[in-house]
């Protein structure tokens, strides 16, 4: 039996959050967004997801103003909305705390300040100029934990290995 996507009787803002955000895979699709990938497919072989599921999630979060469909030639594709960047201190609070309890050799991506090249702290803020990074200028890098070339090869997780800004496109 599927399980609801609504959280009745619970009234509280985390709830609602989760109705938009807490089903498997939705997360995995926005944190792919702010990397770059913005195609379907690109999508289904980075997250390895069962096409119906990548639908699905893909369509809610449409709805939910998460993320847009934009045109791209002759083709749609999906990009983050404000109210979808807005998400990106949940995103970078759980990567963070992945990265401290169950990353195996060090985080698989860091995030860097664009402007001087050093690290952003978990609170958001350039550990060299002490500003608040906003999302656009976040470089993001492998990290240690990415493991060797090779490991996975999907078109995304190679583009991923060369750094780049957050939500800039990984393909033209």
């Amino acid at each position: 039996m599927t399980l609801p996507r609504d959280y009745t009787g619970q009234s509280c803002s985390l709830a609602r959050s989760l109705e938009i955000v807490g089903e498997r895979w939705t997360l995995l699709i926005v944190r792919d967004a702010f990397y770059g990938v913005r195609r379907f497919g690109e999508f289904a072989a980075h997250l390895s997801v069962p096409r119906a599921v990548l639908t699905d999630r893909l369509t809610t979060l449409t709805e939910e103003g998460v993320l847009a469909r934009v045109p791209a030639g002759r083709r749609e594709v999906y990009e983050l909305t404000p109210k979808g960047v807005a998400l990106w201190p949940a995103v970078r609070a759980l990567t963070c705390w992945g990265d401290e309890y169950y990353a195996r050799g060090g985080p698989r991506r860091v995030y860097r300040h664009a402007a001087d090249d050093a690290p952003i702290g978990a609170d958001g803020r350039c550990t060299r100029c002490d500003t608040t990074v906003e999302v656009p200028d976040i470089l993001v890098a492998p990290g240690p934990g990415l493991g060797p070339a090779g490991e996975d090869d999907d078109p995304v997780t190679v583009a991923l290995s060369r750094p780049h800004r957050l939500l800039q496109p990984l393909r033209g």
